[in-house]
C-alpha cells in the first residue's frame, strides 16, 4: 500500500453481512483489524479496520434491515467512516432467492439507505438475470419484477443499476440435479444483447445508467455507442468523487478481470465457511452445493 494511500474494504463477495454477521463485524472495528482468510489458500491475513487506515466501507447485501434496525451505519459514520452499498433487488421468486424479505420490505430499505445515506452512495444491482426450466418444461426468467423495481429505484434517486447474466458454477448444478425437471439455461450472446438493450431502454425512463458485470462477450457484441458500459461495484473514482482521494486506484486482480470485471482494489472480509450466507439462493456461486448444509 503506497504511503498515505488508505484502502477499501468489502463486506462481502463472500456473505451477507449486513443481513448475517454486523456483530462479528462491529467486533472487528473495535478491535481495529479484521483477521482475513483466503479462501484458497487458508492463509491468514491482517487488514486494518480504523478510519486512518479505511478509505471506505464497501456493504454488499440483499436484506439491510439487520443493519438498519440497529443504527449500524449511523455508528460507523460516527466513527468516521466513509461507507458505499452495494444493494442487490431481484424480482421475487421462492424458488430462486427463497429467504430474501419481501420485494415491499427491500424498498423500504432502499429509501431509508438513499434517505440517511445518500443515492449516491448505492448501486442497484439486478444480479443474476436467471432462465431455466421446471418440470411444466415452460423456460421461465426473473426479469418479470425489473420495471417495478426501476420505478422504486428512481423514486430513491439511484442512478446505477448493474447487471449481470447467471454463471453456472458445478456446484450450482449440483445444487439444482436434486430438484426434479429443474435446469438453468444458457442464452445465446445475441439474446442476451437484446435483453440488456430491453433493460437499458426501460432505465432509460428514468434517467438510471445500466452496467453489466463480468459480461465482456456481450459488452464486445454490443458496442461501443450501446450506453452500456462495463460494471465496477467497488469503483475508486466513485469513491474519491464522493468522499477523500486518499486512495490508490489499483485495479482489483483477484476478480475476474478476464471476463470484464471493472473493480478497483479492495480486501474481501468474512469466511465461506465460518459466515455462511442463509438466504439460500439457487444461483449463488458462495455457497455449499447442498441445499441441507445451508440452514440457519
Amino acid at each position: 500500500m503506497a504511503p498515505n494511500k488508505r484502502i477499501v474494504v468489502s463486506a462481502s463477495r463472500r456473505t451477507d453481512i449486513p443481513a448475517f454477521y454486523m456483530d462479528w463485524f462491529m467486533a472487528q472495528v473495535e478491535n481495529g483489524v479484521f483477521e482475513n482468510i483466503n479462501p484458497y489458500n487458508c492463509h491468514v491475513s491482517i487488514v486494518p479496520a480504523t478510519p486512518k487506515a479505511v478509505h471506505s466501507i464497501v456493504f454488499w447485501s440483499k436484506n439491510f434491515r439487520p443493519f438498519i434496525e440497529k443504527k449500524y451505519g449511523e455508528k460507523l459514520l460516527e466513527m468516521g467512516f466513509n461507507l458505499y452499498f452495494n444493494f442487490t433487488i431481484n424480482a421475487a421468486s421462492s424458488q430462486l432467492e427463497p429467504h430474501v424479505p419481501p420485494l415491499d420490505d427491500r424498498f423500504s430499505q432502499l429509501s431509508y439507505l438513499s434517505k440517511n445515506f445518500g443515492p449516491d452512495s448505492i448501486n442497484w444491482r439486478f444480479d443474476p438475470i436467471c432462465f431455466y426450466v421446471t418440470d411444466e418444461i415452460v423456460e421461465k426468467n426473473n426479469l418479470s419484477g425489473f420495471a417495478r423495481i426501476a420505478r422504486h429505484a428512481n423514486m430513491c434517486n439511484i442512478k446505477r443499476c448493474i447487471s449481470s447474466f447467471m454463471d453456472d458454477y458445478k456446484k450450482i448444478g449440483k445444487r439444482t440435479a436434486m430438484i426434479p425437471g429443474f435446469s438453468f439455461r444458457d442464452l445465446s450472446v445475441e439474446k442476451k444483447c437484446d435483453i440488456v438493450k430491453s433493460l437499458k431502454t426501460e432505465l432509460e425512463r428514468y434517467d438510471i445508467d445500466l452496467s453489466l458485470c463480468c459480461e465482456k462477450d456481450v459488452l464486445k457484441e454490443l458496442g461501443e455507442n450501446a450506453g452500456v458500459g462495463s460494471a465496477s461495484c467497488v469503483s475508486h473514482d466513485t469513491l474519491a468523487g464522493l468522499y477523500e482521494k486518499d486512495l490508490s486506484f489499483k485495479r482489483d486482480t483477484g476478480q475476474r478481470v478476464k471476463s470484464g470485471c471493472g473493480c478497483s482494489a479492495s480486501f474481501d472480509i468474512g469466511d465461506y465457511q465460518k459466515h455462511p450466507c442463509y438466504h439460500n439462493c439457487l444461483f449463488c456461486y458462495a455457497n455449499p452445493a447442498s441445499p441441507e448444509a445451508r440452514h440457519h
